[in-house]
């Protein structure tokens, strides 16, 4: 799992989802990726259990999966993000 949270733009998407979920395309945009990456990314997070999804038509959402990953994320938020 630390693995994974490794890779800048995984720990950028990731702070990114601390405080709300977030459409891929406004998530792709904000951390500076392609959808296309940036869903490769989201895929490996989600096989871990750090991220979850909920589809509303076509649009594809991504929040934080649990409060264990929203605590270990807030430890690295407030070492990186801020």
């Amino acid at each position: 799992m630390l693995s994974a949270l490794g890779n800048a733009k995984r720990l950028l998407a990731l702070c990114r989802l601390m405080d709300r979920e977030m459409a891929v395309g406004a998530l792709a945009e904000a951390v500076g990726l392609g959808q296309s990456a940036l869903s490769q990314h989201l895929a490996r997070l989600r096989d871990l259990g750090i991220v979850a999804t909920r589809r509303d038509g076509q649009t594809i959402y991504y929040r934080l999966a649990s409060d264990d990953a929203r605590r270990l994320i807030g430890v690295l938020y407030d070492i990186y993000c801020r």
